[in-house]
């Protein structure tokens, strides 16, 4: 029989294995929150989707807990994005993903989120002058190229053309504009009436179209810098092909203008990665505490026309939730 000092110190040993044991297999957890520009868009539909997919896999795959929290605005409102920021810095999240509508009015609260240790990462609309660590999206200035080149091609580089934006504020869309204007100087038959602005709705997008188009007859072509108008049904007044119309993004609403003819590509960004990488982002940052090999994570176009619209429009299957 043991000496009772033995003893104790046995069971001490023991205890302390099961204690260090204990900790070795407890489950590390983790929140992030996440803020698209607004709900009901399947864009961020998409990008939430890709995103959740993110959290099932790496979690499972780390053998880690991690919550998605989706605090997105009804309708796009930079203000409430960042009062969302501060309610996620309260809630002690340990990570946030966002897609900026604004980004002066988002670099504070994105800063003040850093300095609670909190790592940021943006994506599809960034705070460039943040301490975000990472953003996920295009070569915004080379989309803007990239649909008056294609636009041009169509029009074998004569005629007057268009190009609707959305949001003035929002700097992704600011660089579109800058690209689709420094192109056109490549092609002086092309004439750009505008760069025209609206509201980020369809029904704003549309009115806009239309009053353009009343009031300028010789317009044959149009950049659609975003998808806004195709939103919606019958958006393009005009017959199949009389004006020629490039547009970004490969919503499914937008693949029925491509299989009707009224548009004849389509420049489609990965949504579905944006919300995925941007969690693998975080989880390498909070988890492994590792950066990414560069502060911008661009990803190319891919382009939809009808040659390979049914083939596309399968991704949505997958990136829309059920």
């Amino acid at each position: 029989m043991l000496p009772r000092k033995q003893v104790l110190i046995l069971f001490l040993v023991a205890s302390l294995a099961l204690l260090l044991q204990g900790t070795v297999h407890a489950q590390k957890s983790y929140t992030i929150g996440m803020i698209a520009k607004s709900q009901g868009n399947p864009f961020f539909e998409a990008a939430h989707s890709g995103a959740r997919d993110a959290v099932a896999e790496l979690a499972k795959k780390h053998s880690i807990k991690i919550k998605l929290d989706w605090r997105t605005p009804n309708e796009e409102d930079a203000q409430k994005q960042a009062e969302t920021i501060e309610q996620l810095i309260l809630n002690g999240v340990d990570g946030i993903l966002i897609s900026c509508s604004d980004a002066n009015k988002l670099t504070d609260a994105i800063n003040k989120a850093v300095k609670n240790g909190i790592p940021v990462v943006t994506f599809s609309g960034d705070a460039p002058a943040s301490q975000r660590f990472v953003a996920l999206g295009i070569d915004d200035f080379r989309c803007g190229e990239q649909t008056m080149e294609e636009l041009a091609k169509l029009l074998n580089g004569k005629g007057a053309v268009a190009a609707i934006d959305g949001n003035p504020n929002a700097q992704n869309l600011q660089q579109r504009a800058a690209g689709f204007r420094a192109a056109a100087k490549k092609y002086p038959g092309i004439t750009i009436k505008e760069v025209y602005y609206h509201k980020e709705t369809p029904q704003d997008a549309v009115a806009k179209i239309e009053q353009v188009m009343q009031a300028n007859s010789d317009i044959v072509g149009w950049g659609l810098l975003g998808g806004w108008p195709l939103f919606t049904d019958n958006a393009l007044k005009w017959s199949p092909g009389a004006v020629k119309c490039v547009a970004v993004d490969a919503l499914p609403p937008e693949l029925q203008y491509v299989r009707s003819g009224h548009v004849q590509l389509l420049l489609s960004q990965d949504v579905y990665g944006y919300g995925y990488h941007g969690i693998e982002h975080l989880i390498n940052k909070i988890h492994f505490k590792k950066n990414p090999s560069a502060a911008l994570d661009n990803t190319p176009l891919t382009l939809v026309t009808k040659d390979n619209v049914e083939a596309f429009s399968k991704n949505w299957e997958k990136w829309l939730p059920k």
